[in-house]
């Protein structure tokens, strides 16, 4: 069946109106963490209702694991072997880390200078554990540079990380440049994917990517303490986890609490990750809100938030607001930063332009972050034009309103 635009339009107005903070809010704070929907929530209450009348079905909550992880490697089409569960994404980078044999004078590549610090305070603790050398970049323009990072890898560089999408000022990264001179030199290429899974999409049967990791509470509209690992199953038969559980060991189909000999098998592909009982509530609604998000499928998703968020970078533009990295172009995915660049702070400004901006935005029900000293603006599938129409318009009364002061 062929899918139009206006069934992909209907599929996310309805997908829209499963958001209860759509209605309270304009919520552009996805960057931040997502909304959970009406279905996600009646998904918890069952599970707790059964936690608390009977104290759960352990078997069934073992079906619900699997579904989740079917599910999330559907969504970025990678087979449900090389899906591991984790805590978060800095959970899911450590454990990627610790499954490498280090020697004194390897090297892992990154750009420090818009990285989340859980994509590098891992490999400055492999510095000092290990002398792995951490050769951290500069950006280009709030931008990791592709022809920056394949310079710097070297006959020593074991790993290569980047985010999708940087958390500040959001920008996305060629992973597939990057990726594929990994693939030549056999250098494991690890991507943070918190601020892209769920919203942009990934298809990890083309983009040479080795390991992904992601936490579920952004885009994948589920809750706090949960993630994936994605480990590319070549890959993954190549590393040893520095943890391992009974999930982690193949004893065929014996039961989890059976007790094999010393002398075991690890589990297939990025299983062998899995470490004791599961977050099975943030799997419930997982399982909840994947399923949603598969139903409209990531390229309408992207699609549609892409259009969104490029009018509304055009429309601040014209307002005349510093939106960071000017025009929409191939750089800009769902995240749009306002101000003249980053700075160290996490969560403020020293700007009181953008502050007095942010406190009239946040009064006008807009939902927003600031982040490395600039406004964050971030959509999802949830937002839609009338989001960005009122927010535009708030901007707009902001602007009269200063004009009046001056």
């Amino acid at each position: 069946m062929t899918v139009t635009n206006t069934d992909e339009s209907a599929m996310i107005a309805r997908l829209r109106d499963s958001f209860s903070g759509a209605e309270k809010w304009i919520y552009l704070d996805v960057a931040g963490r997502g909304l959970i929907s009406r279905e996600v929530r009646a998904a918890i209450d069952r599970h707790l209702d059964a936690r608390q009348y009977d104290g759960g079905d352990k078997a069934a909550m073992f079906d619900v694991v699997e579904v989740t992880r079917r599910r999330f490697a559907k969504l970025v089409n990678a087979a449900p072997d090389e899906i591991a569960f984790v805590k978060n994404v800095s959970d899911g980078i450590n454990t990627v880390a610790a499954a490498f044999d280090w020697r004194r004078g390897d090297n892992v590549v990154l750009c420090g200078e818009v990285e989340h610090p859980s994509n590098i305070y891992t490999w400055y603790n492999l510095r000092d554990r290990h002398g792995v050398e951490v050769r951290s970049l500069p950006s280009r323009g709030g931008a990791i540079d592709p022809a920056s990072v394949l310079a710097a890898i070297d006959a020593r560089t074991r790993i290569v990380t980047t985010a999708s999408v940087t958390f500040a000022p959001g920008f996305r990264t060629d992973v597939e440049t990057i990726g594929r001179f990994c693939q030549e030199r056999g250098v494991f290429f690890l991507v943070d994917a918190a601020q892209s899974a769920g919203i942009l999409h990934t298809d990890l049967g083309i983009l040479p990517i080795d390991g992904l990791a992601v936490a579920t509470q952004k885009g994948l509209l589920g809750l706090y303490g949960m993630g994936f690992l994605f480990v590319r199953s070549g890959w993954a038969e190549r590393l040893v986890p520095a943890y391992l559980s009974r999930f982690g060991v193949d004893l065929g189909g014996a039961h989890e609490a059976a007790m094999g000999g010393g002398d075991f098998r690890l589990m297939r592909g990025a299983r062998r990750f899995d470490v004791g009982n599961y977050n099975y509530i943030a799997c419930v609604a997982a399982a909840a809100s994947i399923g949603q998000l598969l139903e409209i499928g990531t390229p309408a998703i992207e699609r549609h938030v892409l259009a969104a968020s490029h009018r509304l970078a055009r429309g601040l533009l014209e307002l005349g607001l510093p939106v960071y990295g000017g025009q929409p172009g191939a750089h800009l995915a769902h995240i749009v930063t306002i101000g003249a660049g980053l700075d160290a702070q996490h969560d403020a400004t020293d700007d009181p332009m953008l502050r007095d901006l942010y406190e009239f935005l946040i009064a006008g029900r807009v939902k927003l972050s600031i982040r490395r000293g600039m406004l964050r603006l971030s959509l999802h599938a949830y937002n839609n034009e009338d989001d960005v129409t009122r927010t535009l318009g708030l901007v707009k009364a902001w602007l009269e309103r200063r004009s009046q002061y001056r």
